[in-house]
């Protein structure tokens, strides 16, 4: 279990998908938008690094579009198709 630490919100990494995860592409691409999500995920394609945020289908800001349980819609509909990819997940202060 790795973890990422970035502007004191801490993520682990779930999955790393063909190896695609770069700690210093993510940080620099990284934004307070992200902080209220539950997943960021991260599709690569071209080369360009593309961040998404996603909450848990139990959060009630989650929609159709933004859905965890919709993630494999949204690799399969928005992403190059077989891309490098990853996804964090937010681990929650208790």
């Amino acid at each position: 279990m790795k973890i990422i630490e970035v502007e004191n919100n801490k993520y682990e990494i779930i999955k790393d998908y063909k190896n695609g995860f770069d700690e210093e592409d993510f940080i620099s691409h990284y934004t307070d938008y992200f902080e209220d999500y539950d997943y960021v995920v991260g599709d690569i394609a071209y080369s360009k690094l593309r961040l998404k945020g996603f909450y848990d289908s139990k959060n009630k800001k989650a929609k159709e579009i933004n859905n965890y349980d919709n993630l494999d819609k949204y690799l399969e509909e928005n992403c190059a198709v077989d891309c490098k990819y990853y996804i964090l997940k937010k681990i929650k202060d208790e």
